[in-house]
């Protein structure tokens, strides 16, 4: 999972997706990082781990990282939360990107849209929220499709 700083998306995105991964036996490696590397070493945002705690997910051990080119070979998918941010992994990875690595988080609800998750950054605390309920959605969506082909998508 993959945004901008590593502080408000991924990290929700990251703690969804563990939690869905565990309660369907799944063994899964699951980590998020950041394009921009502004707040690198530090926890998420306060207002993604009060809405992640308020869901009865714990975000609070994460630490942002920035995402590097060698993550293409460590991960089977790189999901990317917006436009600018599939860019700047193009851009950090140069020779590296591999474009059958890389996906739009939405596009397992929204299939070949490549729609962008709202930063809830430059909102109030019910942005959060709803950035929440659409991870939420679509963590349910990778799950439910992995189990479908029993292969990573």
């Amino acid at each position: 999972m993959v945004c901008l700083g590593n502080i408000c998306r991924s990290p929700l995105a990251e703690g969804l997706l563990r939690k869905k991964v565990r309660e369907n036996d799944l063994n899964w490696t699951i980590e998020s990082a950041g394009t921009n590397g502004y707040h690198t070493g530090e926890a998420p945002h306060h207002l993604s781990q009060k809405v992640a705690k308020c869901n009865g997910i714990d975000i609070s051990e994460q630490i942002s990282r920035r995402f590097i080119a060698k993550d293409f070979e460590q991960y089977d998918i790189i999901y990317v939360m917006a436009q600018d941010v599939f860019n700047d992994v193009k851009n950090i990875t140069g020779d590296a990107f591999d474009k059958n690595k890389i996906k739009f988080f939405l596009d397992e609800i929204h299939p070949g849209k490549n729609l962008d998750v709202p930063d809830p950054w430059y909102g109030d605390e019910e942005g959060y929220h709803d950035v929440y309920k659409i991870i939420d959605e679509t963590c349910d969506a990778i799950i439910k499709n992995y189990i479908i082909t029993k292969e990573p998508r």
